[in-house]
């Protein structure tokens, strides 16, 4: 059976697991919290927290650096964050592929056109809207769910290099073992449904319909 009838639900009911786990804290420069979201899936569930948490609200895009033969498989990523493109090697998967990760290599053909591709996708998402400040901030990143979870260790990564007071990842569903993995990359990881057994993360959702770009730009102009 789904966990939750849509993204909205699961943005109320995260919110309420990060407000237990976010008190008692505060920022070093009493900064309203900054929630990412990783688009365009996680973004409805984001504005409901950021509303609720009485958070600021951007977004953090991700495009993943695939293996030309295997697209799904990650060579590592790219992500935008605070004006600057950050780039996360998979040294893992580099290490299968021989030359893949050399100067002019695989790795570096692929993230070339994926940076083109993450450019657009921010300029058209955001707007002109100005870069966000990371440092010394608590900063919630937030998805609809996690597989693999490839996309949300590239947007921790990047985020860390801003080095921000609090790191969190926030997800109403999640794979457990990846749930686990993150615990390297973020200071809090906070998960509803973590489960050994999931077979999609749409499986977790009653209403799991496409987030359009144009929803995106209409969720931001709002917050």
């Amino acid at each position: 059976m789904p966990r939750f009838h849509d993204r909205k639900q699961a943005g109320i009911e995260l919110a309420a697991e990060l407000k237990n786990v976010l008190s008692g804290t505060s920022d070093e420069s009493n900064d309203r919290p900054l929630v990412l979201a990783l688009p365009r899936g996680g973004l409805p569930v984001a504005a409901e927290a950021a509303e609720l948490l009485n958070a600021e609200l951007d977004v953090l895009v991700v495009r993943k650096v695939g293996v030309p033969a295997h697209p799904e498989l990650a060579m590592g990523a790219l992500a935008m964050l605070a004006g600057s493109v950050e780039t996360v090697r998979n040294e893992t998967v580099l290490q299968q592929l021989p030359g893949a990760g050399d100067p002019g290599g695989e790795f570096d053909t692929v993230a070339a056109g994926e940076r083109d591709e993450l450019e657009r996708r921010n300029e058209l998402y955001r707007q002109g809207r100005p870069p966000v400040r990371v440092d010394g901030r608590t900063v919630i990143i937030i998805d609809d769910g996690l597989a693999t979870g490839s996309t949300m260790k590239a947007a921790l990564t990047a985020a860390r290099r801003f080095k921000p007071h609090r790191l969190v990842a926030a997800v109403p569903v999640g794979a457990r073992q990846t749930c686990i993995e993150l615990e390297e990359l973020a200071d809090d990881v906070v998960g509803i449904f973590v489960t050994d057994a999931l077979g999609s993360v749409g499986s977790a959702y009653r209403d799991f319909g496409q987030t359009s770009n144009e929803e995106v730009q209409v969720i931001l102009s709002r917050h």
